[in-house]
């Protein structure tokens, strides 16, 4: 049973705001609607422009219906906190559930929490996607700590995040930790069958199709994806991959490997935001998702492959291969140039990606939203 007749606050990016992180929360509070009253608080400032390196920080399509949500957390501005956390310790909540990626938003969270709280009323859980972040730098314990030490239960998306929490020096630890795999990204729609894909993509439907999605830095290994697809043997020549999301770093380097490689015709780039509204076209037109990572500690963009049935390529890091057991839903390789392409090239061998895609419609029944609430709710028992 799920939570039933309570009043839940979500806190977290949410439309306007666009992004992984938005389309989870909203699809969460979609979940948990069902039986109980939802309010997603949101950010009217989530980073100062400058701290931005995506185009926008605004989401381009409808916004979400039938959800209620609160665009009033200001990031940097502590008399926004005090301001939004009365107000929020004076409606009571039975439970707040932050959604916890980054120790940047650690003091603006933790002082929200501590405000709440005094109402001894409310609970106060996290879902926590990183402690420690993929780019680390000097303050994130500081912040995380801050954020951590109010909780009283926190749910880790991953492994990996799960240990980190088991270790993280707090004087005392929670309450309650619990791992659950992040549940499907459903809310894409369905797949389009490929030839109408390929043709509002714009794309050749007689090539076949490798696809990196997502926004790029540095750690999701891109660069070592594009120096494996210069090592293919001669007769993968009509595999072409597509790039589809924002650089969120220069990307000289990587079309310097493009130029350098001569991999103009190999690759395909649309490095802008995609919406929502294009998310299955992508995943409709392509073979298989390729996720090289170099560290991480799991990936919103498996549960899109799952949910659309695509293989994926994956490095052994951090909890990926938790989600992606080798031979199954995909191929488990080493984070070097070399082992991606003989990855590749043992994933196009005649008959495999079928029998992985038969393997996908059975794996991904184990992610589910309802399954998530259940686990919510026994962390949030008092």
């Amino acid at each position: 049973m799920q939570f039933q007749g309570k009043h839940i606050v979500i806190v977290g990016p949410a439309y306007p705001l666009r992004g992984g992180l938005a389309s989870y929360n909203e699809r969460l509070a979609l979940e948990l609607m069902q039986n109980n009253r939802i309010t997603l608080l949101t950010f009217s400032l989530q980073y100062p422009q400058f701290l931005f390196p995506g185009e926008s920080q605004l989401s381009a399509d409808a916004k979400p219906e039938n959800l209620t949500i609160d665009i009033a957390l200001n990031s940097i501005n502590p008399l926004n906190w005090i301001s939004t956390g009365l107000k929020y310790k004076r409606l009571k909540p039975d439970l707040i559930i932050f959604r916890y990626w980054m120790p940047f938003f650690g003091p603006c969270f933790g002082t929200l929490a501590r405000i709440i709280k005094r109402n001894k009323q409310t609970h106060i859980i996290a879902i926590t996607d990183n402690i420690i972040p993929h780019e680390p730098r000097f303050f994130d314990k500081l912040f995380s700590r801050y954020f951590l030490s109010i909780l009283d239960g926190a749910l880790a998306m991953s492994k990996k995040v799960l240990d980190d929490l088991h270790n993280f020096p707090l004087r005392k630890p929670l309450p309650k930790m619990i791992y659950h795999a992040h549940p499907l990204y459903d809310n894409f729609g369905s797949g389009v069958n490929r030839i109408e894909a390929c043709s509002r993509l714009q794309l050749d439907a007689n090539k076949r199709y490798v696809l990196f999605f997502g926004f790029i830095r540095h750690y999701k290994g891109l660069d070592l994806m594009l120096h494996a697809m210069a090592l293919l043997p001669k007769y993968l020549d009509d595999v072409v991959l597509i790039v589809a999301g924002e650089f969120y770093e220069d990307s000289k380097p990587y079309l310097s490997i493009i130029s350098e490689k001569k991999l103009e015709s190999r690759v395909e780039l649309r490095t802008h935001f995609i919406p929502n509204s294009e998310v299955n076209l992508y995943f409709s037109v392509a073979d298989l998702v390729a996720q090289p990572y170099r560290n991480a500690t799991q990936s919103g963009v498996s549960q899109i492959a799952y949910h659309f049935e695509l293989p994926m390529i994956i490095t052994n890091v951090g909890g990926l291969s938790e989600l992606v057991p080798h031979g199954q839903a995909g191929l488990v390789c080493e984070a070097n140039a070399e082992a991606l392409s003989l990855a590749l090239t043992e994933i196009y061998k005649p008959g495999l990606l079928t029998h992985i895609r038969t393997q996908l419609a059975t794996l991904k029944q184990q992610f589910s939203w309802v399954s998530l609430g259940k686990a919510l709710e026994s962390i949030s028992e008092k």
